[in-house]
């Protein structure tokens, strides 16, 4: 069901690959330019929540999509910066990694338990928050930068586990199908 919030995702979507031409384009600001669109995915990450709570239009695929959507920003930018060598590669793997058990873990709550979807809860948005914020020090070659990103790293785990806590509590409850 395509609904406003639903059209929101979808865009934050179309705005993943306009970051990478933007970034690694000859522009003398494109740096500037992609952290630009970085920040109008997060913008939009914020308004399609808002919206879909405010309006009670919540759906199984906005529930679904719009974390996915986050995560391909967040590891589209973390692979970009990679490359660029703004950050260190440790980072990268450590994020993605734990991305990918999110994945694979939000996949089998779905599929093998009557599709349950995990909803994000205060430790993932505060992990989004802190990622945006370490994202922009590296950016802006912010004096705090390795360490906003070490912290970034480490909330993204913390919320890692919660989610796995507050998975496997779901899957002792849920019956199974």
């Amino acid at each position: 069901m395509m609904n406003l919030p639903n059209i929101i995702t979808a865009l934050r979507f179309a705005l993943i690959p306009l970051f990478v031409k933007v970034f690694f384009s000859s522009l003398e600001r494109s740096l500037l330019y992609s952290v630009l669109i970085f920040l109008l995915a997060g913008i939009t990450d914020i308004l399609d929540g808002y919206i879909a709570r405010k309006y009670n239009i919540i759906t199984k695929w906005g529930q679904a999509m719009d974390p996915l959507a986050d995560k391909l920003v967040q590891l589209t930018v973390l692979i970009c910066f990679t490359i660029k060598q703004f950050i260190p590669l440790w980072v990268i793997i450590v994020y993605g990694i734990k991305e990918l058990l999110m994945v694979f873990g939000g996949i089998f709550l779905y599929t093998k338990k009557d599709k349950m979807v995990l909803p994000a809860n205060s430790y993932g948005k505060i992990a989004t928050v802190v990622f945006y914020i370490a994202i922009l020090a590296v950016a802006f070659n912010s004096r705090y930068d390795k360490l906003l990103m070490i912290v970034a790293v480490l909330v993204a785990l913390y919320a890692f586990v919660q989610y796995v806590i507050i998975g496997i509590k779901y899957i002792r409850r849920a019956p199974n199908t």
